[in-house]
């Protein structure tokens, strides 16, 4: 049997595991897609891989690859609709996706934000004004935990490439997330949904910042084809097209985290 990697981490209040396993077998992959109601699902999917962070309070917040698809579109063909000329060239010699007669959005693009698992409805999650700092992100503070996990993958029929990835890093004052949603279809479009989860160690609340980016093909000429599978050098080239901040406060449920941070065995 094929055994999952986890590592735990745990500092003052709050447990972090990252888990890291085998892609889908081909039993789980049909399970899945009955779960679902989708004709497909990526090639790798990494159906136990995950990353939860846990509050001794009891709620948590997780990143799985099988909560991030049941946000995908089992009903529509979302690229055929927005950018149909370029859809159909793409997709002449896709048998993969041309062979369904159900249609679904075969990019996977989903706005997963993560799954909160709240038992005692401690949680309370609303918008907000209040920002990341990402210039304290960028101070020279020493990372006491990293850890990276590969959700899904797939190369769309050699017609580009969709993942979606989360890592975090824990620092002796604070924690941060990044998921990422990378897409990549090649002649058509880049995509970038991105999920950041940050939280100052003593305060009762984490940021969420989620963005969507997106720019045709047409308006990223002059990138090498090396780049554009580089999501972190596609980034600075796609425009905004929707951002969603968030507060997700559970100040009800963290009296213990000040005292307890920094006692960390």
């Amino acid at each position: 049997m094929l055994q999952s990697s986890v590592t735990p981490f745990d500092y003052g209040p709050w447990k972090i595991k990252t888990v890291k396993s085998h892609i889908l077998t081909s039993e789980e992959v049909d399970e899945t897609c009955a779960l679902l109601d989708i004709p497909q699902i990526p090639e790798m999917v990494f159906g136990k891989n995950c990353l939860e962070i846990t509050h001794e309070s009891g709620f948590s917040i997780k990143f799985n690859s099988i909560d991030a698809l049941k946000m995908v579109d089992n009903k529509h063909d979302l690229i055929k609709v927005a950018i149909a000329d370029e859809w159909r060239e793409s997709r002449v010699h896709n048998e993969n996706i041309t062979n369904s007669s159900k249609p679904f959005d075969w990019t996977y693009t989903t706005n997963y934000k993560g799954t909160l698992v709240d038992p005692k409805n401690d949680v309370k999650v609303s918008e907000t004004t209040e920002k990341i700092d990402m210039e304290r992100l960028k101070e020279r503070e020493t990372i006491l935990f990293f850890d990276e996990v590969v959700l899904f993958e797939d190369e769309l029929a050699d017609n580009g490439c969709a993942q979606l990835t989360v890592k975090t890093r824990i620092m002796p004052t604070c924690m941060f997330v990044l998921m990422r949603f990378f897409l990549r279809v090649d002649g058509v479009v880049c995509r970038i949904y991105d999920t950041r989860l940050f939280h100052v160690f003593g305060t009762g609340h984490f940021i969420r910042e989620y963005t969507e980016k997106e720019a045709p093909f047409s308006d990223l000429v002059g990138v090498s084809q090396c780049d554009l599978s580089d999501p972190a050098l596609v980034d600075g080239k796609l425009k905004p097209k929707y951002y969603l901040n968030e507060k997700v406060d559970f100040s009800t449920a963290f009296a213990l985290e000040s005292q307890s941070c920094g006692q960390n065995s």
